[in-house]
C-alpha cells in the first residue's frame, strides 16, 4: 500500500497560510524521506529574486541561519529606499538527524511582493547523512508540475484584498472625529464636531447668556417675595 502512494506526497512543499498581494505570509516546508533511507541533516532554502528577506521560525530540532549576498548593483524598492544586499537563502541544520520515517516543517515568514498572478519557486537542497535530493526543478511553459522528479516548492501570488491598504488610515480618521464629538457620539455627531465649529462656539455663548439672564430675574423674584412676606406679619 505505501509503495503505491504518488510520488507527490514525497515532495518538499510550500504550504502558505496566505497568497495575497503585498500580505505578509507564513510558509511551511514539510521536509519528507527525500534520501530513501537516510536522516536528514540539512535543509537549505533559496529564495526568489523577488524576495529580499525572510525570517526563519524556531524550530527547537533545528538551528537557522541567513545567508546574505551583496547586490551587484544597489535595487531601489517601492517605499523609495535602496538596498545593497539580501537574504538569499535560509539553512537550517538539524540538531539530530531526522528519521527518514518521520517528518518535520519549517516555517519562514515573508513579504510577498505586490504582483498578482506570480509564481515563486523556492529551490530546496535536502542533504542527508548519505546522500541528497536537489529540489530545484521549474517547469516550463504548459509542464505540469506533477511530471517533475524533483520540483522546487512554489506559491503563486493571488490579487491583493480588497481596502486591505487603506483601512488603517480610515479608521484614524474615524477615531479622530469620534474623539472631537466626545465619547459615545454617534459618527454625524463626529462629523458635526469636526465641521461646525464656529456654530458650536457661538451657541455656547448664548446658552450662557440665557441662563445668567434666567438667574437675575430668579433672584429678583425671590427678594419681592421676602419683602412682602415681610410687610404682611403682624406688629407686636
Amino acid at each position: 500500500m505505501l509503495a503505491g502512494l504518488p510520488a507527490a506526497s514525497a515532495h518538499v512543499e510550500a504550504t502558505p497560510d496566505k497568497t495575497a498581494a503585498n500580505s505578509s505570509a507564513l510558509l511551511t516546508f514539510g521536509i519528507p524521506h527525500g534520501c530513501a533511507t537516510s536522516g536528514t541533516t540539512k535543509m537549505t532554502i533559496t529564495l526568489p529574486a523577488e524576495l529580499n528577506d525572510a525570517q526563519p521560525t524556531v524550530n527547537p530540532n533545528w538551528t537557522a541561519q541567513k545567508i546574505v549576498e551583496h547586490l551587484p548593483k544597489p535595487t531601489k524598492l517601492a517605499n523609495g529606499t535602496s538596498i545593497t544586499k539580501r537574504t538569499s537563502q535560509i539553512v537550517y541544520t538539524a540538531k539530530t538527524p531526522l528519521d527518514p520515517e518521520l517528518r518535520d516543517t519549517l516555517v519562514l515568514s515573508v513579504q510577498l511582493p505586490d504582483t498578482a498572478g506570480r509564481t515563486l519557486y523556492f529551490p530546496t537542497l535536502q542533504t542527508c547523512q548519505q546522500g541528497q535530493t536537489d529540489w530545484s526543478q521549474i517547469p516550463k511553459e504548459g509542464q505540469d508540475e506533477e511530471s517533475l522528479k524533483s520540483p522546487a516548492p512554489s506559491v503563486t501570488v493571488t490579487e491583493a484584498v480588497a481596502g486591505a491598504d487603506g483601512h488603517t488610515a480610515h479608521a484614524a480618521g474615524a477615531a479622530h472625529a469620534a474623539g472631537a464629538a466626545g465619547a459615545g457620539s454617534s459618527p454625524a455627531a463626529a462629523q458635526t464636531a469636526a465641521g461646525d465649529d464656529g456654530g458650536a462656539q457661538a451657541r455656547s455663548w448664548g446658552a450662557l447668556a440665557a441662563g445668567l439672564g434666567g438667574l437675575a430675574l430668579g433672584g429678583a423674584a425671590f427678594i419681592r417675595g421676602r419683602v412682602k412676606h415681610g410687610s404682611a406679619a403682624p406688629r407686636e
